[in-house]
């Protein structure tokens, strides 16, 4: 059921003229985009996994990041077999689209929407936790423990997939018969997103046959009752758009945070040369300068953090709020709005998603020492890979710790 008192007097002409020619353009090549980004992102978050869980990179942030991979990798390698079968897969409809491949289909609609959202909220808690690390330094230690992490982290695998049960039982799978003429089988395209792909076909003629197709839909009783638009929003507003408003409001005062710690940087520093200049004492001055590098360090340090986290929560927003919109629109708008302009972005907001899931091994190995470090003495032994090792410092430089390591512990390149 769509309620919308759009329904009868808007038809999104402009979807038509505007997003035709690229979602036709974009499928063509969809799913070698999404292949190469489906294998570089499930090897990459192996190595997350891999990294993050080494003993001395052992942090509460850091078993979040490590529950983030972990769903990532999951979404990323069960796209592959669909991204093959629905885009890449070249023979006649009435040979891939059988009842087993409908299926899959809709266990992968519902695989990928529950760990998709366990990504989702696994980032949101990364947000609470560098927020409360920023803003409330002194608690952070007490709030934010190791074990209280793991809780989040269980939390998330087992109440996400609760959140998706209206996706569990308003969804079959449902055939039809019809002819299928040999010239257009062979030119047949896949659907256009996950939860609604269209699959079938259990039998091949040479010429026009009538065969069974199957696809996944709402069950009929579904159809009937709101439930079509419960599952809408659900997926607009509590798994997209309550997040999305949640990351930006624990993003502003990060943001504001780092800009007063960059003047307060710059402040000291002047004040630390005038100083000097007054000093007579030639060691005392040397003194207070080693005294105000260290704590200067150490507060780049914690604003290269953030700056880290705030890139993955930006490049999180850009991918999920434009997709919370369209799910909303289509609530507001109803099934036509979704025909005609949802459906056609379909691949390009899966891109999307899957590149933000691939993109955090990157900022990782371009933001964080630690991370760098670690990551060479477990897989590389490759010389031109020395120039991304830091520089070794004194022990004082990061007041006496050797332990409980993070990735989130970041330098320049």
């Amino acid at each position: 059921m769509w309620s919308s008192s759009a329904n009868n007097t808007t038809d999104f002409a402009f979807c038509d003229n505007e997003l035709d020619g690229f979602h036709t353009g974009y499928v063509a090549i969809h799913g070698w985009v999404a292949l190469i980004v489906c294998i570089f992102g499930s090897i990459a978050n192996g190595l997350n996994i891999a990294v993050l869980t080494r003993r001395e990179m052992t942090s509460p942030t850091n078993a979040i990041l490590t529950g983030l991979a972990v769903a990532d990798m999951l979404v990323m390698v069960e796209y592959i077999p669909y991204a093959f079968h629905s885009y890449l897969d070249k023979r006649p409809r009435s040979e891939t689209f059988t009842y087993s491949w409908a299926v899959f289909v809709l266990f992968h609609s519902i695989f990928a929407q529950v760990f998709h959202t366990i990504s989702i909220w696994l980032t949101v808690m990364l947000a609470i936790w560098r927020y409360i690390a920023v803003i409330h330094a002194q608690k952070s230690r007490e709030w934010c423990t190791y074990k209280r992490s793991i809780i989040a982290i269980v939390a998330a695998y087992v109440i996400c997939p609760l959140i998706c049960i209206p996706i569990y039982v308003t969804t079959e799978v449902q055939h039809r018969n019809v002819t299928i003429n040999s010239s257009s089988d062979n030119s047949s395209s896949s659907s256009s997103s996950s939860s609604s792909s269209v699959s079938g076909g259990n039998g091949s003629s040479a010429g026009d046959a009538n065969t069974t197709i199957y696809y996944v839909q709402m069950t009929e009783s579904a159809k009937h009752s709101a439930a079509q638009e419960v599952n809408f929003w659900i997926y607009s507003v509590v798994i997209k758009l309550i997040p999305c408003v949640a990351l930006t409001i624990l993003s502003l005062p990060l943001i504001r945070a780092l800009m007063e710690a960059k003047k307060r940087r710059k402040n000291l520093t002047t004040a630390t040369m005038l100083k000097m200049e007054e000093s007579i004492n030639l060691s005392e001055g040397k003194k207070r300068k080693r005294k105000v590098s260290r704590a200067m360090d150490k507060e780049r340090q914690t604003d290269r953090t953030t700056m880290m986290l705030l890139a993955v929560l930006l490049l999180f927003l850009s991918t999920e709020f434009p997709q919370g919109l369209l799910g909303l629109s289509s609530v507001i708008f109803g099934k036509v709005f979704f025909n005609k302009c949802y459906v056609k972005l379909g691949e390009a907001m899966d891109i999307l998603a899957l590149m933000n899931s691939a993109i955090n091994f990157i900022l990782y190995c371009a933001m964080s020492r630690q991370f760098r470090t670690t990551f060479h003495k477990l897989f590389c032994r490759w010389k031109f890979l020395n120039r991304w090792l830091p520089v070794p410092q004194q022990a004082e430089n990061n007041n006496g710790h050797t332990m409980n390591n993070t990735v989130t512990q970041v330098t320049h390149v």
